[in-house]
């Protein structure tokens, strides 16, 4: 299967998956009158936003580059997953809103928390099972718009589990203040996923470099080749699936040009072999006679 093919795949599943579990928490928390159910279905409805847009991100980036886009348009995965933290971060608050005014009202919930066992339980199954694709594809297509569709269902696995804890609680002791209470703490992991994956896709889209570690990489190979004089101007950044990569190689004078162009060549591919998805431009220039 080729690689677009399955990213598609992969957010279309979201999708769906996000759709059911949505309405089966919409059902349970309005007949039990759990806050926490209801939150998790606020949640689950910023995942569905957040595997819409990740579907038509996927499916834009993957477009060839163009006049308005001589770069390609591999900033729509980083928009996406920019815009989904965003919603992260949202639902966080919501639910923190909801269960502190749900604590200062006391209001108890209306019926047996079996029905939410039930559902939480299946929500849990069904997000372990997509996320885990999801990281599987994001892995392999190095996608950040899908891992960060994926990080987000892993932030409603957690959340889902801690829903499902308290619904349990409340079953054995009776005690509904363990609702507002698990939803808090829910809201706290959500809210730290939304703002971790806010940071890093606002570094991409605001061009800024690729980690000190694959900086690194870069100049050992470039130390590594003897004929090479110098380097200079190492510009890296992220875009997408694809990291783009500029830099300069200083070669003796006297050098041929097709004899640069070849070691050029060289570097470019082991770059490639080392960071992965990579766009590499080298240019040339005479090193400085000492």
């Amino acid at each position: 299967m080729r690689i677009e093919t399955e990213k598609k795949l992969a957010a279309g599943l979201s999708i769906t998956s996000n759709t059911v579990i949505i309405l089966a928490k919409i059902i349970a928390g309005n007949i039990s009158g759990s806050i926490s159910i209801i939150s998790e279905a606020i949640h689950s409805l910023s995942d569905f936003f957040a595997s819409v847009l990740t579907f038509f991100a996927v499916t834009r980036s993957a477009e060839p580059a163009d006049k308005e886009h001589p770069f390609g348009h591999g900033k729509y995965e980083d928009m996406s997953g920019f815009i989904e933290g965003g919603l992260i971060i949202f639902a966080g608050l919501f639910i923190i809103y909801e269960s502190v005014k749900k604590i200062y009202s006391g209001v108890t919930m209306e019926a047996d928390s079996m029905l939410g066992i039930y559902v939480m339980g299946f929500a849990v199954a069904a997000n372990f099972l997509v996320s885990r694709y999801l990281f599987y594809v994001a892995k392999k297509s190095d996608s950040v718009s899908l891992l960060a569709d994926a990080e987000h269902l892993n932030t409603d696995i957690y959340s889902s589990l801690g829903v499902l804890a308290g619904l349990i609680l409340i079953k054995l002791t009776g005690l509904t203040l363990f609702d507002p209470v698990i939803a808090l703490v829910v809201a706290v992991i959500i809210l730290k996923t939304g703002f971790t994956i806010s940071k890093e896709t606002l570094n991409n889209l605001l061009d800024g470099s690729l980690p000190l570690s694959d900086i690194e990489k870069i100049e050992r190979i470039i130390n590594n080749n003897t004929v090479i004089k110098g380097y200079k101007n190492i510009k890296a950044r992220k875009s997408g699936q694809f990291k783009e990569i500029e830099l300069t190689l200083l070669f003796n004078p006297e050098m041929k040009i097709r004899c640069c162009h070849n070691v050029c060549d060289q570097i470019e591919n082991e770059i490639r072999n080392a960071l992965g998805n990579t766009i590499v431009v080298i240019h040339p220039e005479p090193a400085n006679k000492s």
